[in-house]
């Protein structure tokens, strides 16, 4: 990675939605779905699904901190979804959807906990963020039927109920930091 070069991984329900987002925006050099945060030696999506491994469904981020700041990174993944549901995201449930930032360094943990602290404050949701802001750990790769889901997959049912009107709201919402090709 080159000294302008930062990583960060997000997760916020399933995984689609998130990547989805991400590699749409300046800066974000890749986004891969994957798993995270479990105490299993390797993860897998049946393994994570059926909540055996502790793993969440994550996208691992690398972004160009001269083109997007990790402050912008973690304001679109607030606006992703709901962080102060606990352990899920609308109808997915369990603990491999909960809303968690895996920090690669100690000003994205510090950052990551001002932003939950200004969010609480303002009272943006009508309960307290839930988002679990712990050290990154081994990060395993999601097959790769995962990878560029939404965009392979946009007539799939879910994609159509859930991801679509998501990615919709952030095109709108973030209209200025998408790239052109978008």
């Amino acid at each position: 990675m080159s000294a302008f070069e930062e990583k960060i991984t997000l997760a916020g329900g399933c995984f689609w939605c998130i990547e989805g987002a991400y590699t749409q925006l300046v800066g974000v050099i890749s986004a891969v779905s994957g798993y995270m945060g479990g105490d299993a030696a390797n993860a897998t999506y049946e393994d994570v699904c059926s909540g055996a491994t502790e793993h969440a469904e994550v996208v691992d981020i690398t972004f160009d901190n001269r083109e997007i700041s990790s402050r912008e990174i973690l304001e679109v993944f607030f606006t992703l979804h709901d962080a102060s549901q606990l352990n899920r995201q609308g109808n997915d449930i369990g603990k491999q959807y909960r809303s968690a930032i895996f920090y690669h360094n100690e000003s994205q943990e510090t950052l990551a906990l001002d932003i939950i602290k200004e969010i609480d404050e303002s009272a943006m949701y009508n309960s307290p963020v839930v988002t679990e802001v712990t050290p990154c750990s081994d990060f395993f790769s999601g097959e790769g039927f995962h990878q560029g889901y939404f965009s392979k997959n946009p007539e799939n049912p879910y994609c159509q109920a859930v991801v679509s009107p998501k990615l919709a709201k952030f095109r709108k919402t973030f209209v200025a930091k998408l790239k052109t090709n978008s």
